[in-house]
């Protein structure tokens, strides 16, 4: 045979009748309604064409996604706003409300801290007739505090001040109904320490006196407040008002200052009981208090004869 014949293909043997005859064929598509025969459906693969089905469909879960974010923000904010107004009822309500704080209460001094704070402004007054008593000075001038009955009994004037310094003095003011004075001394002491001043004193109270009994000078007692609103008959007359107190005080004490436990001046020292008609001290003591012994008088010396102490 001619290996370059007809039914020769290079590498290949040509299929005979029979065999092709054997094959299976494959039919056509049918045709659509409406569609002519022999006509066939055209499909478009171009990249625009299959992209816009994703553009599409990743739109809406962008969208949906949105949504979804959205909606779980307001409720994270809603439930953090429910939290945070319940927490604060909470604490409204187990927070103790505040209480009023208490006013402070002075604390007691010692008798020997009271006496050094108030021991530089007490004087020892004289007169040139005999007279002997106390007094406080009261303001930066020098101004002194005193017993009327001390200084009315006339003569010339001399003070003592704590610190040595010895000075005439002038009457300034009276009052024999209250049986208190004040004096101007005519030299002052380098450094002048008038004592602070008090109010009302309550019964029970501790109170100290200072003062030059007997001419004892700077001399202190301890005692309580016994009772208030007394009346002290003396040979200058009746002098009500009175602090009554039991530290012990005598001749010499008059116009001494009567202090309290913070170590003001709450009342002016001007007589004490005496029952047994011989000056001495039976436990029993009067003061006129400080607002009182503030309250004015008259101009000059008063008729005297009170209680001397």
């Amino acid at each position: 045979m001619d290996p370059t014949g007809a039914g020769r293909m290079r590498g290949f043997r040509a299929p005979g009748a029979d065999e092709v005859a054997s094959r299976p064929t494959t039919a056509a598509p049918a045709a659509s309604a409406g569609q002519a025969p022999g006509d066939v459906d055209v499909i478009d693969t171009t990249p625009e064409a299959s992209a816009a089905p994703r553009r599409t469909a990743s739109w809406r879960w962008l969208v949906l996604a949105s949504a979804v974010l959205v909606v779980a923000i307001a409720v994270i904010a809603a439930l953090a706003f429910r939290l945070g107004s319940t927490s604060a009822a909470s604490d409204a309500e187990t927070s103790p409300s505040p209480t009023p704080t208490p006013a402070p209460t002075a604390t007691p001094l010692p008798v020997p801290q009271l006496y050094t704070q108030v021991v530089p402004s007490v004087v020892l007054i004289q007169t040139s007739r005999g007279s002997l008593g106390s007094g406080t000075v009261v303001t930066d001038t020098g101004t002194i505090l005193t017993a009327n009955h001390v200084i009315s009994g006339g003569g010339d004037l001399t003070v003592l001040f704590a610190d040595g310094t010895k000075a005439k003095a002038e009457i300034a003011s009276t009052n024999p109904e209250k049986d208190t004075a004040t004096l101007e001394p005519q030299k002052l002491p380098e450094v002048v320490v008038p004592a602070a001043l008090g109010g009302g004193v309550a019964v029970g109270a501790d109170v100290v006196a200072l003062g030059n009994p007997l001419g004892l000078r700077a001399s202190t007692s301890s005692g309580i407040v016994s009772g208030l609103n007394r009346t002290s008959k003396t040979t200058a007359g009746s002098i009500s008002g009175l602090i009554q107190f039991d530290a012990a005080v005598n001749p010499g004490s008059s116009g001494g200052p009567l202090l309290d436990a913070q170590g003001l001046v709450v009342g002016v020292v001007v007589s004490i009981a005496d029952p047994g008609g011989d000056d001495a001290f039976a436990g029993i003591g009067f003061a006129v208090p400080i607002g009182a012994a503030l309250s004015g008088g008259g101009d000059g010396p008063g008729p005297g004869g009170g209680p001397q102490i």
